[in-house]
C-alpha cells in the first residue's frame, strides 16, 4: 500500500515568535533554522521580511540547505497594484524558496479590519499569488479566521480559498486562528471543503491551542484530508500556543492510525533526536523543559507507583504506549514514599548500583527515604540526591571537601545616590585536604551569594566546577506560619548538556538551599570522576 505524504511546515521563528517573553535575535533565528533543518522539516518559516529589522536581516541570505525557506507576509493591499505595494516588495526581495500570504477569510474581519469589499480581498489573494509565482517563488495562502469565516459564510470562506488554489498557489491553509474550533468541527469543515473541489493534497492546518486542542485539531484535519501540518517547537505561540510539532511528529510516525496510512520526511533515526531537539531549544530560551511533555518530558516515561514499577520492569510495554528510545527519551523508575523494592532496586540498578533483594542496606535505604520524604524531602523530583545519598549508604562518596561554616547577611540601605538597597552577603569557610579556606561574595540575594562564595574557592577542585551552572531553583513552603519547612529544589546543569537536581529541606530557607548547593556540587565532582552520573549522561 503506497502511503500519502504528510508535510510538515514549521513557523516557530514566526508565530512562535509572538509567545509573550521572547524575543529572537538574527543569530538566534540562524541557530533554530538550523536545527530545524536538520531535524527534517519541509518548510522553515523565518518570520515576516519588512515588518522589523530582524526579520529583513535574516532574509539576506538563504538560511536553509533542505527545507523550503519561507518568508511570510500580507497579500497586497486593495487599491494598490502588486508593482507598488511596499509590503509585497519585500516579500519578493526577500532570499526564500516560498512565501506564504496571509489572507482574510472571514467576511466580518475583511470589512472591519481591511476596510474593503469582499471582491477587493478576492483580488489581493490572486494579484499576490500571482505575482510570487511570477518571480520564481513556491505561493502559499494562510486563510486566516477559515473556521469561524466558514462558521459564518461558508461560501465567501471557499471563494477565498478557491481563489488562491485557482491562481497557483501550492498549498491553501486553513486557519483556527482564534482556537476555538473543535476537533469535530475541522473534521466535518475540512470535508466539506474537499468536497467542494479543492484536494485535500493542496490543504494544510494551522491550529492554535487556545482549548488545548491545536494537537487534537491537527491530526483531525490530517483524518479528513489534509497533508499539511503547521505547527512550532514545543508548542510556543501567541496567547495559548500553536500545534505542537514535538508531539505530533512522534504521533504521525509511531502511532498506526497515522503511520501506517502517512509518512513524513522525518526519519526513524531522526525522530530519535526529537527530545535533545525539544531540550536544546528550551536551553536556547533559557527556559526550564516542561517535564510532562508528552513523548520528551522527562515524566514521560517515569513510573511512581510500586505496582506500576514492578510490571514495568518486567515487562516495559504494560505502561509504556511507545519505546521511550524511539523519540531519544529513557524509562525512569521513580523512589518516593509510595514505591516498593521494584522501584529501588530498578533505580539502583540503572545509575549502576547493584544492592541484592535482600541486602539489609536496601531496606535501611528505603526506611531513610520514607522518613525524609515524610519531613519533605522529595526525591522523585531530585534525582542527584537521591543518587548520592544510595552511595552514601555503600561507602563511596569521598569527602572532596568539608564545609566548616556558613554566614548570610541581608542589609538594606541606602547607598550615596540616597537610592534604597538591599545587599546580600556570605561568607563560607571550607577545607580541602586539611588547609581551610575562606570566601567573601555579595550577591543577588542570600542563596545566590551563598553559592558564589561557595564555588569560589574550592582549591585543587576548582576549574572542575567552572562549567557548573544553576538552571532554576524553587521553593516550596511545606506548611504555614513563620516557622515553615521549606523545601529547595535546584537543577543544575555543566558543559556536557546534563542536568541534575538536587534537593534541601529545613525550617530555614538558606539552610535548604545550601543543602542542595552542596549536594550539586559533589555529584558534579563524582560525575566528573564517572562514580555518579550515568543517567545524566544518557
Amino acid at each position: 500500500m503506497t502511503k500519502e505524504r504528510i508535510y510538515l511546515y514549521d513557523t516557530t521563528l514566526r508565530d512562535g515568535q509572538q509567545t509573550p517573553g521572547i524575543d529572537f535575535s538574527v543569530e538566534d533565528k540562524i541557530a533554530i533554522s538550523a536545527m530545524l533543518d536538520a531535524f527534517g522539516l519541509d518548510y522553515v518559516e523565518g518570520g515576516y521580511p519588512g515588518a522589523n529589522p530582524t526579520d529583513t536581516a535574516f532574509f539576506t541570505e538563504k538560511r536553509t540547505a533542505r527545507a523550503r525557506f519561507t518568508a511570510f507576509g500580507m497579500t497586497k493591499r486593495a487599491g494598490v497594484s502588486a508593482s507598488n505595494d511596499p509590503g509585497l516588495t519585500a516579500l519578493l526581495q526577500a532570499k526564500s524558496d516560498t512565501i506564504c500570504f496571509v489572507a482574510k477569510s472571514w467576511d466580518y474581519h475583511v470589512r472591519v479590519a481591511l476596510g474593503c469589499t469582499n471582491e477587493e480581498n478576492l483580488a489581493s489573494i490572486s494579484a499576490s499569488v500571482d505575482a510570487a509565482r511570477a518571480a520564481g517563488r513556491e505561493a502559499m495562502v494562510d486563510c486566516e479566521h477559515f473556521f469561524d469565516g466558514f462558521k459564518a459564510n461558508a461560501d465567501y470562506a471557499l471563494a477565498c480559498a478557491r481563489t488562491a488554489l485557482e491562481a497557483g498557489a501550492r498549498w491553501v491553509v486553513l486557519c483556527d486562528t482564534n482556537g476555538g474550533t473543535q476537533p469535530v468541527e475541522v473534521r466535518e469543515i475540512v470535508g466539506k471543503v474537499i468536497a467542494a473541489g479543492i484536494p485535500g493534497a493542496n490543504l494544510g492546518i494551522h491550529a492554535h491551542d487556545d482549548t488545548g486542542q491545536a494537537v487534537a485539531n491537527s491530526l483531525a484535519a490530517v483524518d479528513a484530508g489534509v497533508r499539511q501540518i503547521q505547527g512550532t517547537l514545543n508548542g510556543i505561540g501567541e496567547r495559548c500556543g500553536n500545534a505542537n510539532l514535538v508531539t505530533l511528529i512522534p504521533t504521525l510516525v509511531l502511532k498506526p492510525a497515522f503511520a501506517e496510512r502517512f509518512e513524513t520526511g522525518i526519519s526513524a533515526e531522526a525522530l530519535e533526536g526529537i527530545s535533545r531537539l525539544s531540550r536544546n531549544f528550551d536551553e536556547l530560551l533559557n527556559r526550564a523543559p516542561d517535564a510532562q511533555a508528552p513523548y520528551v518530558g522527562a515524566s514521560a516515561f517515569a513510573t511512581k507507583a510500586g505496582i506500576h514499577a514492578s510490571a514495568l520492569i518486567k515487562e516495559p510495554q504494560t505502561y509504556e504506549h511507545v519505546p521511550p528510545e524511539t523519540v531519544g527519551n529513557r524509562r525512569k523508575v521513580m523512589v518516593s514514599d509510595q514505591g516498593g523494592k521494584a522501584n529501588f532496586i530498578a533505580e539502583l540498578k540503572r545509575r549502576g548500583i547493584d544492592v541484592p533483594k535482600d541486602d539489609n542496606r536496601l531496606d535501611a535505604l528505603i526506611a531513610v527515604v520514607k522518613e525524609r520524604e515524610a519531613e519533605g524531602y522529595a526525591y522523585e523530583g531530585a534525582d542527584a540526591s537521591f543518587e548520592l545519598l544510595a552511595r552514601r549508604f555503600l561507602h563511596t562518596v569521598p569527602e572532596f571537601f568539608r564545609v566548616n561554616s556558613f554566614r548570610c547577611m541581608v542589609e538594606r540601605r541606602y547607598d550615596a545616590n540616597g537610592a534604597l538597597k538591599t545587599v546580600s552577603e556570605a561568607i563560607v569557610k571550607v577545607s580541602v585536604d586539611g588547609e581551610e579556606k575562606m570566601s567573601v561574595a555579595e550577591g543577588h540575594g542570600p542563596v545566590n551569594a551563598l553559592d558564589i562564595a561557595l564555588r569560589k574557592d574550592l582549591g585543587k577542585f576548582q576549574n572542575e566546577i567552572a562549567d557548573l551552572e544553576l538552571a532554576d531553583y524553587k521553593v516550596r513552603i511545606l506548611n504555614g506560619g513563620t516557622e515553615a519547612i521549606t523545601r529547595v529544589l535546584i537543577e543544575s546543569l555543566d558543559a556536557t548538556g546534563a542536568r541534575w537536581s538536587t534537593v534541601g529541606v529545613s525550617d530555614n530557607i538558606i539552610d535548604a538551599s545550601f543543602q542542595a548547593l552542596m549536594d550539586s556540587i559533589i555529584y558534579k565532582l563524582m560525575k566528573n570522576r564517572e562514580m555518579a552520573g550515568l543517567v545524566a549522561a544518557e
